[in-house]
């Protein structure tokens, strides 16, 4: 439900050409299963009950909401509510992100397009250049843009004044933001994991929606390997419909969703390949560590980035693996899940182990 971008933005012509008919209709399963208004939006309960307040008041002033940033972990709702607040507004929508915007010239592009009340929203907005940073600055406080023309000494400043917009950003990143930036933006909203019970909710929600039949035991199995994430949720429910639709009479109950996220090699804790295989080559090659970041990366055949984005955030908040200024340690835990027993911990008497037994 809270799920990745559809774009007014236009993608460069490579990238386009290596969509496949199959991403197109995740794309549009995903649009589909957004929310439409903050009703129908399920959890973020504070952040829903604050940003109301904001719409609410904007409307009734019959002005425009002020710039909204929403922080948090991938796949919370951040576009999903970005779109919320469009429709609330009664405004149309565009949407880029931080990382197209290479010059402020392509900034001042897309702000001279926009029409009075409409919504920006830009992802990532801590991947914007430094330039367009520092065009958005006047564009948010004064609504005003300087368009530099010519070059050296003879280059003019022409002012274009803007329409009154609302920007929508969006990061995974709060702590990147400048200041300057960040203290611009009338509302703030920090995106927390949903729990299992929120889940559950997004899971038999969305099952209506795409009309399949499904126990609350199968929503529950699926809610609990979703690692906190409703965009993850949607996903694995849409693979175990396939396999209840291809294995089973389609009914999707808690026997065939666990056995469905074993075919994906998804763990009862929500653990996929790379997880395990992190955990695996953290105990069986390094004795649970500690192990640097690189070296691990190098054993599970992947790069260290993936590993420390992709991987790690979730080892660490499930309580699997900790970051130590020596490496990378399992904890006890990560023994226990994987059903290993940990070395004994040798050494001179008094010498402390590695969790300090």
């Amino acid at each position: 439900m809270n799920w990745d971008d559809e774009s007014t933005y236009a993608p460069p012509a490579a990238d386009r050409l290596v969509g496949t008919a199959a991403d197109g209709e995740d794309q549009a399963v995903e649009a589909a299963l957004r929310p439409k208004d903050l009703d129908e939006f399920i959890g973020q309960e504070r952040v829903r009950e604050q940003l109301d307040l904001v719409l609410k008041a904007a409307r009734a002033r019959g002005a425009t909401a002020d710039h909204v940033l929403l922080s948090g972990a991938p796949g919370l709702g951040k576009t999903t509510l970005s779109m919320i607040i469009a429709a609330e507004m009664g405004a149309p929508i565009r949407i880029t992100s931080g990382p197209a915007i290479q010059h402020a010239g392509d900034l001042a592009a897309i702000l001279s397009s926009l029409t009075e009340g409409e919504v920006l929203f830009l992802d990532e907005i801590h991947r914007m250049s430094r330039p367009a940073e520092e065009m958005l600055y006047m564009a948010m406080e004064d609504f005003r843009v300087d368009v530099i023309v010519g070059k050296g000494p003879g280059a003019t400043a022409i002012p274009l004044e803007l329409p009154p917009f609302t920007l929508v950003g969006a990061t995974t990143r709060a702590g990147l933001l400048p200041p300057p930036l960040r203290d611009r933006f009338g509302f703030t909203g920090h995106m927390e994991f949903y729990s299992p019970a929120e889940l559950q909710r997004v899971v038999r929600r969305s099952a209506r929606l795409l009309d399949v039949e499904m126990a609350d035991q199968g929503a529950a199995e699926i809610a609990g390997r979703s690692r906190g994430t409703p965009r993850i949720a949607n996903r694995l429910l849409r693979r175990v419909r396939d396999y209840a639709q291809v294995k089973a009479d389609g009914v999707i109950t808690q026997e065939i969703a666990a056995q469905a996220l074993a075919v994906y090699e998804v763990d009862g804790r929500g653990l996929d390949r790379l997880d395990r295989a992190v955990l695996t080559a953290l105990l069986k090659l390094f004795g649970g560590g500690p192990v640097g970041l690189s070296t691990l990366a190098v054993a599970v055949g992947e790069e260290r980035e993936t590993v420390e984005e992709v991987a790690e955030p979730f080892l660490v908040r499930e309580g699997l693996l900790a970051r130590t200024p020596r490496g990378r340690v399992a904890t006890p835990a990560a023994w226990a899940h994987l059903g290993l027993v940990p070395p004994q911990q040798g050494g001179a008497p008094g010498q402390r182990g590695l969790f300090g037994e």
